[in-house]
Order: structure tokens, then C-alpha cells, then sequence
């Protein structure tokens, strides 16, 4: 826990700083008013002075207020966790007997059957420890953002907020609704912020004509609608989720003009949604000759995948003020120039071209993105993000800032597990207690010097203690005798191999030279990058002919940064502002930085850099978020997971079974690429600073989907030992039964625990367990064959974007049982025919075979309802609302089924091969 140094007089502040922010601040205050007229009453006949001291006491408690830490760190109660880490070590001692059993009691009469059980299992195990592993310590943390305004944003005074940059991401606004992507930016316009400390750039990658109308429309609405927001103070401030609310408005809203000026707003709202709707509906009957803007001119993206970039600025500029005279915050459309035969990396590329553009328009010192779908539905957010972030101590560790992910729209049973709320409310709590949590994608406030692949500060080392005991010579000697080894060694320990060579060449240049320089200004104490804070445009542009050694050398290394970071000497000198800002001298030409803009999201412009694989957003996966994340992690910077009491942001996720699974596919993907790729955690950036329990988090985010094949495996075995009498068990004894009870038990004590100290509700645990199976033996298999071929074979799999129902849909849950059909289905399908028909095959043997075979049924039984039940969702979704399922899903299972059964039959592997000649009887007539 951080907080401000120095000392505040009297006992009375002193105690209240050792509180620790157990008290509200205006309890605080409200208690030292108390006690200041206490005082007052025996100091009576100095009542003329006390005014004075009163006062200066209240200022002497702001003050101490204000260096009270901006957030807490809330572990687990010992009462809750202690219990739960005690079943996983008692779990870990059952699971070794247990194998130890399996292992050394086979099954004799179904040999293959049992070696596939115990092979699995193992995996299994496997898996359980490195989820588990991570989650040994969670924690919460709490943030004051009383103390945040009194430290930085006091009323009256300038704000010191540090600025920050959002970015939104679309790519077809058909299948991404523009009043979605309009809502998005208009809570993000209105966010409790200084207006002049917040941009908002929205990359259209789809160079859609749709999208730059739909943002001019929107510009023009938030001029009345971020007012509205300001003035009554309303929650969410996207207005087609605010006036949808089923709630009382009227409650705590107290102005006697608010109910004329909120039917005045929704009605402007719905006029809004009329224009938009318009443009979309013009936009679905594209003309042959291509778009034409009002001006006349062609659309530039008519062609999507060869235009020049665009970049137009809305809002933030002289004259765009809102309509009570009130400045607004920056808006600006990005599309960058495509052209054929380029990879343009997709979502990656598109944040990073806007990462550039950012730092030569703003550059402010912290970035948020969000997808399109994922409104501000919390308008102090960015505060709660800051309060981390501003932070004088853990503020400089800090490569982002991650929220959890919210959904509305979602059925009230969760059917799909859409809201991942195990993953958000348990795993990634875990990970805040270790080194940080995963980047996930969306609702991330990312510290932009991270994004450059720069190391976080190391804390100093204090100099060794010498002792008087030797003579100086000595300590000479050694000293000169150690010096080359000690520079070799600290250049060793560089960290992140040849992603940061710029950084150490002008580093050890002002070290070791310790002279003033033309450039830098002289040699300061702290970063690097402040000691680089001098740097002019020009001289960034200028070769090293005129300069002595020692300019010539310093020039040779801002060479080595247009290697790193591209041809482009504005955002060079943007990236050594450490604080943010543009740098000196490049605000008074707006159309100039215009031009640069254009540059830096040409398509040739990461050629030769370092954009991809050490800089930005990193290329190589379609989830480039986990990798991106883990880059940082692996250079040593730590991050943290924010949850407030309101959620920050909220969004739509696909809910209908066939979008869900490939959803769940996309991500299974990307794992199986980070797997193998350089990246693996398995092997990268060994003798770096990840942590241990974070490297095994990372390899358990990259082999989950390997899972599948032991997974389908096992929901096979059920069926097999039904149909064919056999079970991968022998006959227990009461040693064996023991480990058994003693394994079942302590997976529903884990279960239980882990619940009690997360606080979710059993219902999403069971959806998530329901649905682990579900994408295991559908999607995540899938995933394992498409990415050994994408990777082995060069096949590449082009994934769609999921269509995102608009919000003012009359059925609010009609996608749920939309059937779309895809192979993903066949397995999921396959599994639930076989195992019902080995039940009934099973319960007839039995009936047929007389009361003793009923006893070695129930094991059978019990395993093949397990998949049964797990798949039940499924078996919903395909039925659909007509409970009716296509034809062409029971023709395929049905005759793979049978395909499965024939084959059996036919190769039998329990029944006992005749050796030798075949003995026939022969009767009498021998």
C-alpha cells in the first residue's frame, strides 16, 4: 500500500492517519468538527482566534486526507480462505492416492478402456493444479476517490488529472449496429472528466461511409445529450440503456426541471435513432458508382480493402461547444490506408495505427479501450482507474488497468454461460493477488509507455556497506578489479533481449558520460525518459554531420528509435514525453500533426519496425489481448484488476448456441497459436521477472483447449463400457471406496469454499462446469485441429464478426433460440446418441441378466448421466423454441453412431481371440 510521506502536527491527525481509510471522508470530517467544538468550549475566551484555528485545522485535515493512500488492498478474511486453501492441499493428497489406485489396480478384462481412463485423468489432474495454482491468494481492492479529487482535482483550482485517450474499435457497421457504436461514444463524450484531459478515436477498419455519417450525427447529438448527463448526474450516460431502465427516474433527482427536460431529451433521442436508422437503410442499397459525400466527392473507402487513410476530427476543436457554451471533449474518426498484398493484422493492427495517432494528436499518458458494444456504463470509471494508476508508488509499475466484463441482455438462467462470471469473479481475482491479471480485450486502461516496450523503473540498490577495517588501496582494487565484471553483468540483465537496445545505448550514454548535452539538457535523476524530455523536432530530423562524439552518439541512438518505432519524428518525440502532452512547439500547427497523422497509419509504416512483435498491440494470435498482456508481464510490469461497486463498462455477447461456440473457438484458437508459437509461457522469457504462479496462469490460458481431446475421450468411455458389459474399474474394495468418497468430496468441498469466498451464486458455477463440457468436446476440439493446420499446414480460418442484435429489438431474448447450423454441432450431438443408447442397451442387459448384474450397472450409469447432464443446455439449444431439431444434426449424428457401434462390433477388443486350431464338436458320427 502506497501513500504520501511527511508529518502532520497534533496526536489527533496522527491517529486518524493510522485509520487507513476505514472511515468514509466525510465521516472524517465530520468527526473532526466534533472534536474542534469540544475544543472551542474550553478555549471560550479566545473565541475571536478560534475562527482562524478551526479553519486552518479544517485545511490541516484535507491535507491529511489527501495523503491518505488512493486505494486499498482487501485479501480474503482468513476465516474464509484458510478453509479453502486446506481442501485444496487435503484435495491434492486424495488425487495422488487415487491415481496411485487407478494406476496400480487395471482393469484385466478391459485393457484399452482403462489405460484411456487413467491417461485422461492424469490430464485432468494436470489441468485442475494449474488452474488451481493461480488462485491461491485473491484479493479485492478498494479505491477513494474523495482523496483522488482533494490530491488532484480540487474545486476551483486546475485539474491535475492525467489525460487519457479512448479508443473504440468497429469493423462492419451491419453487423455491429451504428446506434450501438453511437451509444458507446456518446458514454464515453459524457464521462465524469475534465473535458480537456479526454479524446475519444474511433478506428472504423471497415473505411465504412455508415460509420463517418453516424459519428457526425452523433457529434451533433452529444452537444445536448453530454449537458443533460452533466447537470442531472444520471447513470448509464448511453442513452438507449438509460431510457430503457425499468426503474424509478425520479428517485433522488430532486430538480423541478428534470422530468420537462428528460421527456424533451428522449424525445430528441428517438429523432436521433430515426437518422441513424436511415443511414442504414441507405447503406444496405449501396449504389454502383459508389458512396458520394455531401460535398460531391467519391467516398476514399469505397474499395474496403484499397483506400487511403482518413482521419476526421469532430468535436475538441474552436467553436464545437455543446449548447450551453460548455467546451466538449476531442472526437476523431480514424480508418487507415489498406492496400492489397499487405497484412493489416486485423484488430491489432487497427489499435496500434491508433496508438499512433493518439500520441502525434493528444498523446496523453494512458489509453482505454473498448469494443464498440461495451458503453461506460459507470461515469467514474476513468477516476476509479486513476486512483491506481496516479498512484505514487504502484502508479509507475502499472502496464494497465483491467475491468471485468458485464453483459446486458443475457437470459435470466445464463444458459451458455455468457457471463463468465466465474472467470471475472474468481480466476481473476486469484491472478490480482499474484503479479496482475490478463489483458482481456475490452475495459482496459493501459499505460502507454507499456505499450512501447519499455521496462518498468527498478527500484534502486543501495550502495554496499564498506568496511574501515582495510586499508583504502585495497578497496581500490578492488574496485578497478570488478569493474568491467560489473558492467558486463548489468548490461546482461538489460531485460527483454533486443526490444529495448534504444533505451540502453542512451541510458549508458548519459551515465557514463555525465556531461551536459545539446540535446538532453543534462544528466537528471529518475527514468530515462525524463532525461529526454528536451528533444526538438528538427534535430530529430537532422543527420549527425556538424556534431561532436558525443552528439554523434546520441544521434545515433534516436536513429536506433526510428528503427524501433518508424519514420516518423513527431511520434518519436511524443514517445519520450513521459508525463504526456504534445512535445514543445508541435500544437501551434493543427493541420501539420493532420499530415504526420495520415503518415503514421499508412500500411507501410510498421515495415522494418518493431510495431507487433515488442511495440503496441502484439501480432501472431487472433487473441492478441492475452499476448499483449503477457509481453508486458514478461518485461516485469504488474497490473491490476478494478471492481467497482457499479460495473465500469457493460456489453452485448452473443447469446444463441451456434454464435456462442464460435466465440468460444475464436479464443481456443488463439490459445493453440500462442502455444506454438516463440510466445509459449512454456518457454519464453525464462531468467526474465514473471512470476512463477503468473507463468503457470499464462500456460493454463494456452493449453486449456488441448483439454477437449482426453474430455471427449472420457464422455466416450460411458457409452462403451454400456454397450459392451466391460468398466474401467475392477471390483472395489473398501480401501478403494474410501478414495473415492474421499475424491468426490473434497471437489464438492473445493467447489463450495471457492464460492464462499468469490460470492458467486451456484447457479453460474453449475452453468460454467455445464458449459466447460459443452465447448470442450465441440469447440476447443476444433480449435486443436484448425490450429495445428493453420500453423503446420499454412491453412488459414477467416472468422466473421459476430452479428450484435440492435438494442430496441422487440424480442429481447429471440437470438437465444436462433439455430444457425455448424460442424461444431456434430460431436456435442453425437455424445448425447451414444450414451443414450448405451443406457438403454445397459438397463436391458441388466433386466435380461437377472438381479446380480444390477450392481455393476450403477457405476456405468452414473458416469453417462454425468455427460448427459453436463450436455443438457446443449441439448436445449437444439431443440430450439420449437423444440424441433434439423434434420441434417440427426442425420449426422445418427450415422456416425452407427459407424461407432459397427466398427465396435465388428473389432472387439474384450472378446478373447481363439489361438491354435478350432475345435468343432462332433457328436456321435465321430
Amino acid at each position: 500500500m502506497s501513500s504520501f510521506g511527511g508529518s502532520v502536527a497534533g496526536k489527533e491527525l496522527e491517529a486518524e492517519r493510522e485509520m487507513e481509510g476505514s472511515m468514509e471522508w466525510k465521516e472524517r470530517i465530520d468527526k473532526w468538527k466534533t472534536k474542534q467544538e469540544k475544543r472551542g468550549k474550553l478555549n471560550r475566551d479566545n473565541s475571536d482566534d478560534d475562527d482562524d484555528d478551526d479553519k486552518n485545522d479544517d485545511e490541516y485535515m484535507l491535507l491529511a486526507e489527501a495523503r491518505q493512500p488512493l486505494w486499498r488492498k482487501l485479501p480474503v478474511p482468513s476465516s474464509q480462505i484458510n478453509p479453502y486453501r486446506i481442501v485444496i492441499v487435503l484435495r491434492l493428497v486424495v488425487l495422488c492416492f487415487f491415481l496411485r489406485f487407478r494406476i496400480m489396480t487395471p482393469a484385466n478384462d478391459a485393457i484399452p478402456l482403462w489405460l484411456v481412463s487413467v491417461i485422461c485423468e492424469l490430464w485432468f489432474a494436470l489441468s485442475w493444479i494449474l488452474d488451481q495454482l493461480p488462485k491461491w491468494s485473491p484479493v479485492t481492492r478498494e479505491t477513494y476517490l474523495d482523496r483522488l479529487a482533494l490530491r488532484y482535482d480540487r474545486e476551483g483550482e486546475p485539474s491535475r488529472l492525467s489525460p487519457i485517450d479512448f479508443f473504440v474499435s468497429t469493423v462492419d457497421p451491419l453487423k455491429e449496429p451504428p446506434i450501438i457504436t453511437a451509444n458507446t461514444v456518446l458514454s464515453i463524450l459524457a464521462v465524469d472528466y475534465p473535458v480537456d484531459r479526454n479524446s475519444c478515436y474511433v478506428s472504423d477498419d471497415g473505411a465504412s461511409m455508415l460509420c463517418f455519417d453516424t459519428l457526425s450525427e452523433t457529434a451533433e447529438f452529444a452537444r445536448r445529450w453530454v449537458p443533460f448527463c452533466k447537470k442531472f448526474a444520471i447513470e448509464p450516460r448511453a442513452p438507449e440503456f438509460y431510457f430503457s431502465q425499468k426503474i424509478d427516474y425520479l428517485k433522488d433527482k430532486v430538480q423541478p426541471t428534470f422530468v420537462k427536460e428528460r421527456r424533451a431529451m428522449k424525445r430528441e433521442y428517438e429523432e436521433f435513432k430515426v437518422r441513424i436508422n436511415g443511414l442504414v437503410a441507405k447503406a444496405e442499397k449501396k449504389p454502383e458508382e459508389g458512396w458520394v459525400m455531401q460535398d460531391g466527392t467519391p467516398w476514399p473507402g469505397n474499395n474496403t480493402r484499397d483506400h487511403p487513410g482518413m482521419i476526421q476530427v469532430y468535436l475538441g476543436s474552436q467553436g464545437a461547444l455543446d449548447v450551453e457554451g460548455h467546451e466538449l471533449p476531442r472526437l476523431v474518426y480514424v480508418s487507415r490506408e489498406k492496400r492489397p498484398g499487405h497484412n493489416h493484422h486485423k484488430k491489432a493492427g487497427a489499435m496500434n495505427a491508433l496508438v499512433r495517432v493518439s500520441a502525434v494528436l493528444t498523446n496523453a499518458p494512458f489509453i482505454l479501450n473498448l469494443d464498440c458494444d461495451h458503453y461506460v456504463n459507470n461515469s467514474k470509471a476513468v477516476r476509479e482507474a486513476m486512483c491506481f494508476l496516479m498512484d505514487p508508488q504502484l502508479g509507475k509499475k502499472l502496464c494497465y488497468v483491467q475491468f471485468p466484463q458485464r453483459f446486458d441482455g443475457i437470459d435470466l438462467h445464463d444458459r451458455y454461460a455468457n457471463r463468465n462470471v466465474v472467470f471475472f469473479d474468481i480466476n481473476m481475482k486469484g491472478l490480482d493477488g499474484i503479479q496482475g491479471p490478463v489483458y482481456v480485450g475490452t475495459g482496459c486502461v493501459f499505460n502507454r509507455q507499456a505499450l512501447y516496450g519499455y521496462d518498468p523503473p527498478r527500484p534502486e540498490k543501495r550502495p554496499k556497506m564498506t568496511c574501515d577495517c582495510w586499508p583504502s588501496w585495497c578497496c581500490c582494487c578492488c574496485c578497478f578489479g570488478g569493474g568491467k565484471h560489473r558492467k558486463s553483468s548489468k548490461d546482461k540483465k538489460g531485460g527483454g533481449g533486443g526490444d529495448d537496445e534504444p533505451r540502453r545505448g542512451l541510458l549508458g550514454f548519459y551515465k557514463k558520460r555525465g556531461k551536459k548535452d545539446k540535446l538532453g539538457g543534462g544528466p537528471k535523476k529518475g527514468s530515462y525518459r525524463k532525461q529526454q524530455r528536451g528533444y526538438e523536432l528538427e534535430e530529430i530530423e537532422e543527420g549527425i554531420e556538424g556534431y561532436d562524439e558525443l552528439e554523434r552518439s546520441s544521434l545515433m541512438s534516436q536513429k536506433s528509435f526510428q528503427k524501433r518505432f518508424g519514420q516518423s519524428p513527431v511520434f518519436i518525440a511524443s514517445t519520450l514525453v513521459e508525463d504526456g502532452g504534445l512535445p514543445q512547439g508541435a500544437a501551434a500547427d493543427p493541420a501539420g500533426l493532420i499530415k504526420e497523422a495520415i503518415h503514421v497509419i499508412s500500411c507501410g509504416y510498421e515495415e522494418k519496425t518493431e510495431w507487433g512483435k515488442e511495440i503496441g498491440w502484439i501480432y501472431g494470435s487472433v487473441t492478441e489481448d492475452i499476448l499483449t498482456g503477457f509481453k508486458m508481464h514478461c518485461r516485469g510490469w504488474k497490473s491490476v484488476y478494478c471492481t467497482p461497486t457499479r460495473p465500469a463498462f457493460k456489453g452485448s455477447a452473443p447469446i444463441n448456441l451456434s454464435d456462442r461456440l464460435h466465440q468460444v473457438l475464436r479464443w481456443a484458437l488463439g490459445s493453440v497459436e500462442i502455444f506454438m508459437s516463440r510466445h509459449c509461457p512454456l518457454w519464453y522469457a525464462y531468467g526474465g521477472r514473471l512470476k512463477w504462479l503468473e507463468r503457470f496462469a499464462y500456460t493454463n490460458t494456452i493449453v486449456y483447449p488441448f483439454t477437449s481431446i482426453p474430455l471427449i475421450a472420457y464422455c466416450t468411455i460411458p457409452a462403451v463400457c454400456l454397450l459392451t458389459g466391460k468398466f474401467i474399474i475392477p471390483t472395489l474394495n473398501n480401501l478403494a471406496s474410501i478414495w473415492f468418497i474421499a475424491l468426490f468430496m473434497s471437489i464438492i468441498a473445493t467447489g463450495v469454499l471457492e464460492l464462499r469466498w468469490s460470492g458467486v451464486s451456484i447457479e453460474d458455477w453449475w452453468r460454467n462446469e455445464q458449459f466447460w463440457v459443452i465447448g470442450g468436446v465441440s469447440a476447443h476440439l476444433f480449435a486443436v485441429f484448425q490450429g495445428f493446420l493453420k500453423v503446420l499446414g499454412g491453412v488459414d480460418t477467416n472468422f466473421t464478426v459476430t452479428s450484435k442484435a440492435g438494442a430496441d429489438e422487440a424480442d429481447a431474448f429471440g437470438d437465444l433460440y436462433l439455430f444457425k447450423w455448424t460442424t461444431l454441432l456434430i460431436p456435442p450431438t453425437t455424445l448425447i446418441i451414444i450414451n443414450m443408447v448405451g443406457i438403454v442397451a445397459g438397463v436391458s442387459d441388466a433386466v435380461n441378466n437377472g438381479y446380480g448384474s444390477w450392481g455393476p450397472l450403477f457405476g456405468k450409469l452414473f458416469f453417462s448421466f454425468w455427460v448427459i447432464v453436463h450436455l443438457y443446455p446443449f441439448l436445449k439449444g437444439l431443440m430450439g423454441r420449437q423444440n424441433r431439431t434439423p434434420t441434417i444434426v440427426v442425420l449426422w449424428s445418427v450415422l456416425l453412431a452407427s459407424i461407432f457401434s459397427l466398427v465396435w462390433v465388428r473389432i472387439d477388443p474384450f472378446i478373447a481371440k481363439p489361438k491354435g486350431p478350432i475345435l468343432k464338436p462332433c457328436g456321435v458320427q465321430c
